[in-house]
């Protein structure tokens, strides 16, 4: 039986919160009694998000950084971390789109890269130090089903959440030891601002809600990963034992993505 335990975090940042995905984790874990940073790179967004989760008795302040900024975002995180210890970081901040290979375009693969892998490393490596030597905390990087094996039309974007899904593997293998959990966040299509603009399909679809309580599941189950969808996550994993030509053709065939 999994151990579990209610989330007791005190301080809370949570990157991309102004909206979707990132926004739900930063308003569930205020509702829960933590002081939430949230961090993105719209003034505006962030003090709407702000407002949302005082109006509900919360506790949140703001904190305009652009992820996409690696060495910003570590020095931010960093000195985040020094005035406020934090106890729960959610590197959530990314961005999709479509890779073609046959029209490659180097400046949409070049930003998917730069926020998706170099700003979610910036962030959780600028929370460790301190939370080493508190010998404490909860490191959260948000990567995707799609990781799992690289995807037609998604080279830019499966690989970066790849990457991401690799760092927090070792990071998992040399932080336990100080007490902080490493947790891997591997969502499906999650109903939100981004998947509004999706072309293709979108099997499984989640709703945002469902979404945010299987993670704070998660986290409070101190979970290594949390995959879901099950059944895109059940297809994701079966997907990696497949022989090369096998997953193309199936790939081929599900014109997914487009």
């Amino acid at each position: 039986m999994k151990r579990m335990r209610p989330l007791a975090y005190r301080t809370a940042l949570v990157t991309g919160a102004s909206s979707g995905l990132g926004r739900g984790i930063a308003e569930a874990v205020a509702s829960r009694g933590a002081h939430v940073v949230v961090a993105a790179r719209r003034r505006s967004a962030l003090d709407e998000v702000v407002a949302a989760i005082r109006r509900r008795g919360g506790s949140a302040e703001a904190l305009v950084v652009d992820c996409s900024d690696a060495d910003a975002t570590h020095a931010a995180v960093a000195a985040l971390d020094r005035k406020k210890p934090l106890d729960l970081v959610v590197a959530n901040a990314g961005l999709g789109g479509t890779t073609p290979a046959a029209d490659l375009q180097w400046a949409t693969v070049r930003d998917i890269l730069q926020l998706n892998v170099l700003g979610t490393a910036a962030t959780l490596s600028g929370a460790v130090p301190g939370m080493v030597t508190r010998r404490r905390g909860h490191l959260v990087g948000v990567a995707s089903l799609a990781g799992v094996r690289g995807l037609p039309g998604s080279a830019a974007y499966s690989s970066s959440k790849a990457a991401i899904r690799t760092f927090l593997d070792s990071l998992r293998i040399d932080l336990r030891p100080f007490g902080i959990t490493v947790t891997t966040v591997s969502p499906g299509y999650v109903r939100t601002a981004m998947t509004e603009h999706h072309v293709g399909p979108m099997p499984f679809l989640m709703d945002l809600e469902p979404a945010v309580a299987r993670i704070l599941e998660s986290l409070d189950s101190q979970d290594e990963t949390c995959d879901f969808p099950r059944p895109a996550a059940i297809a994701s994993r079966a997907s990696s034992f497949l022989p090369a030509p096998v997953f193309e053709w199936l790939s081929r065939r599900a014109k997914l993505p487009t």
